[in-house]
């Protein structure tokens, strides 16, 4: 394998750059890209392909491989109305499980759907879908790009849902139900289209959920049992970060973009784990100089064990 080269510039390129096998989790790498026309890849430490999946549908996101080796996938809906400006770019809708062999098993869509989506343990779809907020609510939302908002002054929220293999709607949380728009004010560079942008939302312990909300620059928690917010990331903290998950010490891992960040001359991104109780950053992962690590736009970052799912096992 190549040898593992510590800077990060030299390092830019396509392919397998650098391997430390004795070091890596080991496994293997899903990777559904967004210009590949419905190719999904699955690679080994040695960057070789070992699967190889073709769907209709380009992904509105990205793929995962279940615990019983099937892909789950995320496909981007043709049908889907363009909401607003970039809704083309960001929605899915089109859900599916795929076997190694390419049949789908299951199917379910939601043309309102848009960014993530996670295939939780017992079966269910966890994922987040825009609706046009109530017009008294979307008038309190401050901040944004003034005029900016889709076509006939509408604003679209973030829900977050649950639906089970039958497709019957489980859980269902809307954020103008539970946010004060006064607390989550839109960044002056973000379309006043779309409030808060909930880029992630993830299953965590003990019956929460974790939303990324990007355009606000937040991470909250929200008890599934009463719908409450439990704790809040706010912009001391994150800056339009991505990828949110809790970890077995209960800290956050989060993909920090770095955008907007105060009182930092300049822009870098940064991954972090965060004691959501006490709001301290207890680890975090950056470059030197940090420009040589930024992503403004995407990104995500997971903590690696030793094992796999399914028929990949080694």
């Amino acid at each position: 394998m190549p040898a593992l080269d510590r800077t990060t510039l030299r390092r830019h390129a396509t392919g397998l750059i650098a391997a430390d096998a004795e070091r890596s989790a080991g496994g293997y790498t899903l990777f559904a890209p967004q210009t590949a026309d419905g190719n999904v890849y699955l690679i080994n430490l040695r960057g070789e392909q070992v699967h190889h999946w073709k769907l209709p549908l380009r992904p509105g996101r990205d793929a995962v491989i279940l615990a019983n080796g099937n892909l789950g996938y995320n496909g981007n809906h043709p049908d889907s109305a363009e909401l607003f400006g970039g809704w083309s770019v960001w929605h899915g809708g089109a859900f599916s499980e795929v076997t190694p062999d390419g049949e789908v098993v299951w199917e379910y869509t939601d043309l309102a759907h848009h960014h993530d989506a996670q295939w939780l343990a017992n079966g269910n779809l966890l994922y987040t879908t825009a609706e046009p907020l109530p017009a008294g609510f979307a008038q309190r939302i401050q901040g944004g790009i003034p005029g900016s908002e889709a076509a006939g002054g509408v604003i679209y929220g973030d829900v977050a849902k649950e639906v089970d293999r039958s497709g019957t709607l489980v859980w269902q949380w809307r954020s103008w139900e539970h946010l004060a728009p006064e607390d989550y004010p839109l960044h002056a560079c973000f379309e006043r289209y779309h409030w808060p942008m909930t880029n992630a939302v993830t299953p965590g312990r003990d019956g929460k959920v974790i939303l990324s909300l990007r355009s606000v620059s937040a991470v909250i928690a929200v008890d599934k049992a009463s719908d409450r917010v439990l704790w809040r990331l706010g912009h001391d903290v994150v800056a339009q970060q991505h990828c949110p998950s809790e970890l077995e010490d209960g800290r956050i891992l989060i993909f920090d973009n770095g955008i907007s960040r105060p009182h930092v001359s300049m822009p870098h991104s940064r991954v972090i784990e965060v004691d959501p109780h006490t709001q301290r950053i207890e680890w975090q992962y950056a470059d030197s100089p940090g420009y040589a690590f930024f992503t403004p736009f995407m990104g995500g970052a997971q903590r690696l064990h030793r094992s796999c799912p399914g028929k990949w096992c080694n």
